[in-house]
């Protein structure tokens, strides 16, 4: 995998929004931060905009994308929010000059799809905080996102949790919001699950419905093929108005408790306060003890 060049104060960094709208107010905050980081933040020409859902229309959107790809003086790019619309717009996208010179992709939720693309393209991506963790994220969440980008290796830890299954696994890490994954299975996007760590993270699902995208996954082949498997914040989950009668934790581990593969809850990871940052691409170490999880990266 090709590590796009970390950054260095003085850096441009470009905020724009390839999906669901998002308030002034929320990226100005992260603007003001990244700029105590030593960048220089442009915002692009759509990213406070509005139509309908989104941002800007589709070539709206794809044009202020399309030209963080493009402008060479631009090091990173940090996505503005998720919610969705990145597959509206991920394959309209020419990826010829960042393939030529690699930049950083930051984002989480619909921008699971970016990742994925990215990651077949052969790079490195940021699994981390948008705009809204600048200010409603913590301490950790901000703090890794900076290492991340600034060359400093990060290390991710949890207190042990009664359901993970204890072990050490090395591999790529891959994946992202559940849903997506399991939307772009038998695409041209379709993940290569074989020999890498999968992480997997969801928010106000129903109970049932991520009981269906596990069942996807395993007819996929993809519990078969990952060295362990990663669960960060299930959080909003819903029920039915007949309980489904069993939680997450369960159906996860119906799936994979006869893998002999590491499986760790409960990591900083997604859609919560604490989302850490993650070096998607990059070989990892998971570790899961009788004590604590740590994944180096």
């Amino acid at each position: 995998m090709i590590q796009p060049p970390f950054l260095q104060q003085g850096d441009t960094i470009y905020i724009t929004a390839p999906a669901k709208a998002i308030e002034d107010s929320v990226v100005v905050e992260a603007k003001k931060t990244l700029e105590t980081w030593g960048l220089i933040v442009r915002v692009a020409p759509h990213c406070l905009g509005r139509s309908a859902y989104f941002s800007g229309t589709d070539a709206e959107r794809l044009a202020d994308f399309q030209h963080g790809l493009d402008d060479p003086s631009i090091k990173a790019i940090l996505c503005a929010r998720g919610g969705y619309g990145c597959v509206r717009i991920v394959e309209e996208l020419n990826w010829t000059s960042f393939q030529q010179n690699p930049k950083w992709i930051i984002g989480f939720s619909d921008v699971t799809v970016f990742h994925q693309k990215i990651n077949q393209l052969g790079v490195e991506s940021i699994h981390g905080i948008m705009p809204l963790g600048f200010t409603e994220g913590s301490v950790a969440a901000k703090e890794t996102l900076k290492d991340s980008l600034f060359g400093t290796p990060n290390m991710l830890e949890a207190p042990y949790v009664l359901e993970n299954i204890t072990g050490e696994a090395r591999g790529e890490l891959v994946g992202g919001n559940m849903a997506i994954v399991t939307s772009l299975l038998g695409t041209p996007l379709s993940y290569s699950f074989n020999n890498n760590i999968l992480v997997l993270e969801d928010i106000g699902e129903h109970v049932y419905k991520i009981d269906r995208m596990l069942y996807s996954l395993r007819l996929a082949g993809a519990f078969n093929q990952i060295k362990g498997l990663i669960l960060g914040g299930f959080t909003d989950m819903e029920d039915t108005d007949v309980p489904f009668g069993k939680d997450i934790k369960e159906l996860i581990l119906e799936q994979v408790r006869d893998l002999g593969i590491p499986v760790a809850f409960d990591l900083p990871i997604g859609h919560i306060s604490d989302n850490q940052a993650l070096v998607f691409g990059r070989t990892a170490v998971l570790k899961v003890t009788e004590t604590k999880t740590t994944l180096l990266i």
